[in-house]
């Protein structure tokens, strides 16, 4: 019991801080604009972190492939397989979100204090990926040239061979500071986001619990469902009916591993017990399950959706616009893929989110609440879904699940 509340005590904290913020915001309007700077204190200080986390550990994990390409072929067919699962669970949350729409709030756009700007297709492409300056990568509105110059950077250190090695050295520390300061920016966030959350709740009133409670309930059985159905459908790929039984039998325990400990990587070990009971060669099992608990995050793809959804419909613009799905679904493979590796990487890519977007900062706090909140169903899919996708890989590979009977 004890290690369960130490493994939830994050989110724990953070639902006493909304709570105690709702109370201010109801009980004690006045109130509000007082406490409102310590949530915009928090956010500044998420900003100036998130920037230079990002290039570091996007340049420093570059860097350090080298001892990866060897394997060619499963390398290969195990990114084919992270893509593919990482779209169809993006596709199938914005299907269910569009079927099941939210309500906005009545009067969300007018608190809001910045305005989302539109621009030509021409313009928007060059900003996204370049910018006139070097001092202007480090700007969080321009992430995704960050993003850029961080690959290229790590791709330059690996070419320096070993003259460049004292760059990797500091590249990599970089990364481990930087973490480090991001983990303790983190310990404010009940404190930050109560503070914001009071102001919310000041502003719109009680309405707002219904507007989070919609989003938060489409997740949960969205995601129950891809769990049940989809995990079925790969694993049926993978081997017919004796791959379903087969990972449905040895999957309960990693995923209550996950519900429990609420971290992929603390459920890695189950995960490879479990491979090796259903019959995953060693040489898959030991690279796509280790690798796709960084790199492979089906919970993370649904919540990414949920959440550009939700910050669409505080600033009253249409998600389902054709440019903002495709450039949703590209900002939810870089959440799932390259954010995944780094610790609260959803907040970072919430912050790719509104430099791509160009939305307010006003819209953080309420997709970084949700996402916490999502975080047990997330983490059960993040992790269990390493599983089933080396069920897929060994299927693809052309190798066979060959299931081992324990003995009685």
């Amino acid at each position: 019991m004890k290690e369960v509340l130490k493994n939830y005590s994050g989110i724990i904290l953070l639902l006493l801080g909304i709570t105690i913020g709702s109370i201010i915001g109801i009980a004690a309007p006045a109130v509000v604009d007082y406490i409102k700077p310590l949530g915009d204190i928090f956010l500044n200080l998420l900003f100036v972190s998130v920037v230079p986390l990002v290039f570091f550990a996007v340049s420093n994990s570059i860097a350090s492939l080298e001892q990866q390409s060897k394997f060619g072929r499963i390398i290969l067919t195990m990114s084919f397989t992270f893509l593919l699962f990482i779209l169809i669970a993006a596709i199938f949350t914005i299907c269910v979100i569009y079927l099941f729409p939210v309500s906005s709030i009545s009067g969300s756009s007018e608190v809001i204090t910045e305005t989302a700007t539109e621009d030509s297709w021409g313009n928007r492409i060059v900003s996204f990926f370049t910018v006139g300056e070097f001092t202007e990568l480090f700007s969080r509105r321009n992430m995704l040239a960050l993003l850029i110059f961080a690959f290229l950077t790590g791709f330059a250190a690996r070419k320096a061979g070993e003259k460049g090695q004292p760059f990797r050295i500091f590249i990599a520390s970089g990364y481990e500071v930087m973490k480090e300061l991001l983990l303790l920016i983190m310990k404010l966030a009940p404190i930050g986001l109560g503070a914001y959350f009071a102001y919310q709740v000041a502003t719109l009133g009680p309405q707002l619990f219904g507007f989070y409670g919609k989003p938060l309930g489409l997740y949960y059985i969205a995601g129950i469902i891809y769990f049940l159905v989809f995990f079925s459908l790969y694993a049926f790929v993978a081997n017919g009916q004796n791959g379903v039984k087969s990972f449905w039998t040895n999957a309960i325990y990693p995923t209550l591993t996950a519900l429990s400990t609420c971290s992929s990587f603390a459920t890695m070990p189950s995960n490879l017990q479990a491979a090796s009971k259903i019959g995953i060669p060693n040489s898959i099992a030991n690279l796509v399950i280790p690798i796709g608990t960084t790199l492979h995050k089906n919970g993370s793809s649904m919540s990414s959706i949920i959440k550009i959804y939700v910050a669409f419909l505080i600033i009253g613009r249409d998600f389902f616009e054709p440019s903002n799905l495709l450039l949703a679904l590209g900002i939810t493979v870089f959440v799932s893929i390259v954010a995944g590796g780094i610790p609260n990487g959803g907040y970072i890519g919430e912050m790719l989110m509104i430099s791509v977007y160009k939305l307010p900062q006003e819209a953080i706090p309420a997709v970084m609440i949700i996402g916490t909140l999502v975080d047990p169903l997330a983490t059960v899919l993040n992790a269990v879904g390493d599983v089933v996708a080396a069920m897929f890989v060994t299927k693809i590979m052309g190798e066979k699940l060959e299931v081992i009977h324990e003995k009685q």
